[in-house]
This record gives structure tokens, C-alpha cells and sequence, in this order.
């Protein structure tokens, strides 16, 4: 975002601010993004409670801004972020109408990133940053707004892990030292494992999960890929549309009812996802099933 401290000047407030798109009905807690398209002129925005970064999305535009006595007058860029951490007014000016990815962590989930990466807060306070270009963490935040812009998003565990990344390569936070162990204990995956499927048709989180195998998110994030292959999301996911097309064909239950089931949002969010990973449609997977028992039935008749 184009934010930051008010410019020390008389010039009123001129500038609006649309979101067009926003993550509150998602179910994201503890961060959470909007698409706002900004209007040229003067904005300014007041200290909020929780960090803030605003990624530029479209042509370029030029800016002045000042955050925490700093001044700042740039040409943003296509990728180009400002980060505004908790407790700081913003004020800029754009000489064009543009639009802003903006993204926002609460200080709560910030506090816990640090904590469980075992890091001294000194080391990973977010500090005033303008124009930031991290091929990085655009590509992370490239594929939040891939979330935000879905007409069937994903598991919110997605969202979270994609935020808990960001916050990471903003602290400029590396690996943990020292820790040479690569994968889960079998005892321990096969607790985590038991725990996902007894709680599919729940909202997961990596919180609770970490707290299965008593590990840091962000240590349990990278053991749980080393154990299993994939990201802790997308286990998940796979194992949803497992349940779904086990009880499709099983033939007792309507999809809508099915969806609920097994943790997605409605049945079209089964539907994307089953299309996505099995290559077929819950009709299909349905019709599939009624195919096999009329066959049965046909075999069963002739002997």
C-alpha cells in the first residue's frame, strides 16, 4: 500500500479508496487482504492496530509518502510494496488513480511467528519500508490474491501458511539453527495424520495441528512436507476430497451434505477441488458408482 505518516501540509483530504474485493467472509483470523482501487490526490489513513503492507498492482504511478519521519518519493512499480508497521498514521499522494493488494497481519499473529520461530522480538520488529522489491514475497503475495480473487477458495490453512511465509521473509528470518531433524516421528505423524481425519468436516488450523505434534508452526510446517511430500494445506485438501468421493459413491448422502462433511465451504468448492485433483465432477464419481451397481446387478442376474 501507498501508506504511511501525514505529509505536514494544509491540503485537505482528496483522494477515495474502493474494495473491490475483501477477505472478510473467508474465514482468514488473525490476517487478512483486500483489492482497493485508490484514486489520485492526497490519502491518509490512521494508525491501525495491527502491521500493514500494501503491494502496487497495475501501471506504474508516482508517490510521495512519509512514514515514521522518513520521506519518500518514488515511481511504485507493478510488485512494489510498503510495509506500515502497527502503531504508525499513513499519508500519501498519487499523481494517478492505481489499485493496492493490501495485506494485514494482527499483532497477536505477528508476536506468534516470532515466538515459535524462537527468535528475539528485538530481531524481527517490523520497521517503515517503502518501494520493497522481493521477487519472494511477491510470488507469495501473487498467489494470496489468487486466493482473495477465487470464486472457490481453497482451505483457509492455505491463507495461513501463505501469511506466516510472508511475515517470515519480512523479518528477513532464515532457517531455525541448529534443528537437523527433517521429518516427523512416525508416532507423531501418525498422530497428526489420526487428528486431520477425525476433524475434516471442522476448520483446521496450523496452530492446532503444530500443537498435535508440540512443535512450532514453523517447524512443524517443514517436518510435516519432509514426512508426507506435500505442504501441510494441500494434505489436507487431498484428504477432504478422499473422504467426499468415498461417501459419493457410497450413494447415502446428498453432495450439498457431503460438501459439509467433509470441511468445504459448499458444494461447488467440493466440486472445484474434486474436478482439480481427481479430474472428475461429483456427478460423475456419482454416476460412476450407479453404473458399477447396475453392472453387479446385471452379473448377478445372469449367474
Amino acid at each position: 500500500m501507498n501508506a504511511v505518516t501525514p505529509i505536514p501540509a494544509p491540503a485537505p483530504h482528496s483522494g477515495s479508496r474502493i474494495a473491490v474485493r475483501t477477505s472478510g467472509a473467508l474465514g482468514w483470523r488473525g490476517f487478512g487482504a483486500e483489492l482497493v482501487d485508490v484514486s489520485a490526490g492526497l490519502h491518509r489513513i490512521p494508525a491501525f492496530r495491527h502491521h500493514r503492507v500494501g503491494v502496487h498492482v497495475g501501471a506504474p504511478v508516482t508517490a510521495r509518502c512519509l512514514c515514521d519521519a522518513r520521506r519518500h518519493t518514488r515511481i511504485q512499480a507493478h510488485g512494489d510494496a510498503d510495509v506500515i508497521p502497527a502503531g504508525l498514521e499513513g499519508q500519501w499522494h498519487d499523481d494517478a488513480a492505481c489499485t493496492i493488494f493490501s495485506i494485514w497481519f494482527a499483532e497477536d499473529f505477528a508476536r506468534r511467528t516470532v515466538e515459535q520461530l524462537a527468535l528475539k522480538s528485538a530481531d524481527t520488529q517490523l520497521r517503515p519500508r517503502f518501494q520493497m522489491r522481493d521477487p519472494r514475497f511477491q510470488h507469495l503475495a501473487w498467489a494470496l490474491r489468487a486466493e482473495l480473487e477465487a470464486d472457490d477458495v481453497s482451505d483457509p490453512l492455505y491463507a495461513e501458511s501463505l501469511c506466516t511465509a510472508m511475515l517470515v521473509r519480512l523479518m528477513g528470518v532464515g532457517p531455525i539453527p541448529g534443528n537437523r531433524r527433517r521429518t516427523l516421528a512416525p508416532r507423531t505423524a501418525a498422530r497428526v495424520i489420526e487428528f486431520i481425519d477425525a476433524h475434516l468436516d471442522q476448520r483446521l488450523t496450523l496452530d492446532e495441528l503444530a500443537i498435535q505434534a508440540q512443535l512450532s508452526v514453523p517447524h512443524f510446517k517443514a517436518l510435516f512436507r519432509g514426512t508426507l511430500g506435500v505442504p501441510v494445506h494441500q494434505y489436507v485438501i487431498q484428504r477432504r476430497v478422499e473422504r467426499a468421493r468415498t461417501l459419493l459413491l457410497q450413494g447415502r448422502l446428498s453432495a450439498s451434505q457431503i460438501a459439509l462433511e467433509t470441511g468445504f465451504a459448499h458444494q461447488s468448492h467440493m466440486a472445484h477441488w474434486m474436478s482439480r485433483l481427481l479430474g472428475v465432477t461429483p456427478r460423475e464419481v456419482r454416476g460412476a458408482a450407479r453404473d458399477d451397481t447396475a453392472m453387479s446387478g446385471l452379473v448377478r442376474l445372469q449367474d
